[in-house]
């Protein structure tokens, strides 16, 4: 009888160790699971953000192929041009009913917590936040917060989370064409619980690094700021505003739209403006926002390229003056696919259209711009701001100058914004290096300059 209790418990014991063993094995590949999963990139912070250069990535048009998969193999490209945060246009499955073209607008999202399968799968997508983290890249997804397509569930199951005309019916967005997408009603607090959750979903599984809010605007601020308490209870995420309101940025958002300063570069470039109108901007950016406050500086973005024209339709010679522009003065620039390989055509929004990508003009200057944004802190512009200071010029309609300086460091900026030869005396002395020539420049206030149409300078000290 003790045999056989023995040997009962030798089995017990032997079959327990096993299921130990077991255990233990499953535990130790969840556990490498998660290692792999969790990034090993610092959660962004202020300072992130003070040299960034940000990506806006068509995922559709990018690549031939239009895939994660493809965009991923390019990553360490974007690492050349000093991208720091990677911005991806929606990546949600696209709503079919009432969609616009043959593949569908981004924004007419039909699932807030899927992938869009003409992307790839969610694997596809993990890797490709794999790679950014790898190369110290963070990822921003965009966030359409206002509407969503037809095709979503919620319009059966929650009709009440929509905006109903008087009859009663779910309708568009009022004041627009979006008429592949049904309006939220933001006066439905379950709506607002359930969206919150979504937005939590990717930061808290899949390990992004913050959103870009389509219309952010129209969304009420009230709930971008609860949401975004929520949220950095998980870790500190980057917040990006399609828009300019200040309000956005006083307790929600890190950064807006410089859309005035956009507008303000087009109309100079098209002759409509000159530099006085540039300096009064700068005057509102000062008046309008607190310190801290980032906007976005930007020659183009999905919007412009697709519906207003082409960098080189609307700022034509000027375009390239601009393109450093938007790294020289304070705030954020921004470089839209295919920018960087001089694309000068519009693409197709609701279409197939492949970028070309082939270096010509573009790529070394940008990447030598992100290596000075991302290096020199004369040029941060993160809510601890090198300075601007305006340099005179006896020309100051139509040469813009401009000191940017911290921490014992100074850049100059010089452009004639004219599309003829000036001529013109600098309030300013010093030895420089012109940054993209490498020449040495002297800059004396009793000397006659002169500056080609839309020519400019960007200088460093010695």
């Amino acid at each position: 009888m003790k045999k056989i209790i023995l040997s009962m418990l030798t089995i017990g014991i032997i079959f327990s160790c096993g299921k130990v063993q077991k255990e233990e094995t499953v535990g130790t590949v969840q556990t490498e699971i998660q290692k792999e999963k969790k990034s090993t990139l610092p959660p962004v912070s202020d300072a992130t953000m003070e040299n960034a250069v940000i990506y806006e990535a068509n995922i559709r048009q990018y690549s031939e192929e239009g895939s994660f998969k493809a965009f991923t193999k390019d990553i360490p490209v974007l690492k050349q041009l000093g991208v720091k945060i990677l911005w991806l246009m929606p990546i949600y499955p696209i709503s079919t009913t009432k969609s616009k073209g043959s593949l569908g607008s981004y924004y007419a999202v039909s699932d807030y917590t899927k992938v869009n399968p003409e992307f790839g799968t969610i694997e596809d997508f993990r890797e490709l936040v794999k790679t950014a983290h790898d190369h110290r890249i963070y990822v921003i997804l965009d966030w359409v917060a206002n509407h969503t397509g037809w095709d979503h569930v919620w319009l059966k199951e929650h009709p009440e989370y929509y905006t109903k005309d008087k009859e009663g019916n779910i309708t568009h967005t009022v004041g627009t064409d979006w008429t592949d997408v049904a309006d939220l009603n933001y006066d439905n607090q379950e709506m607002r619980e359930q969206m919150r959750q979504d937005m939590i979903y990717w930061v808290k599984e899949e390990g992004v690094d913050g959103f870009r809010c389509d219309v952010a605007g129209m969304v009420p601020v009230d709930f971008w700021e609860n949401t975004v308490e929520e949220i950095e209870k998980i870790k500190p995420v980057i917040m990006l505003a399609e828009g300019w309101e200040p309000e956005l940025m006083e307790n929600a958002f890190d950064m807006g739209y410089g859309w005035d300063t956009h507008h303000k570069m087009n109309d100079i470039a098209q002759g409509k403006a000159n530099v006085e109108e540039w300096d009064k901007r700068m005057i509102q950016v000062d008046t309008l926002y607190a310190k801290d406050d980032i906007l976005m500086n930007f020659t183009s973005n999905h919007d412009e390229n697709s519906w207003n024209g082409t960098v080189q339709e609307r700022m034509g010679d000027a375009k390239e003056m601009f393109a450093a522009l938007s790294y020289l003065t304070p705030g954020m620039p921004l470089i839209y696919s295919g920018q960087e390989y001089d694309m000068n055509k519009r693409l197709l929004f609701f279409e197939k259209d492949t970028i070309i990508k082939k270096k010509g003009k573009f790529f070394p200057l940008y990447e030598k711009l992100g290596k000075l944004k991302n290096n020199n802190p004369a040029l941060n512009g993160g809510k601890n701001a090198a300075s601007y200071a305006r340099i005179k010029t006896s020309h100051d309609d139509k040469i813009l100058a401009f000191k940017r300086e911290k921490e014992g460091s100074e850049v100059i900026f010089v452009a004639n914004m004219t599309k003829e030869p000036v001529k013109f005396d600098i309030e300013f002395q010093g030895k420089f290096k012109n940054y993209l020539s490498q020449q040495e420049i002297e800059l004396k206030s009793d000397q006659a300059n002169s500056l080609g149409a839309w020519e400019y300078l960007v200088l460093v000290q010695e």
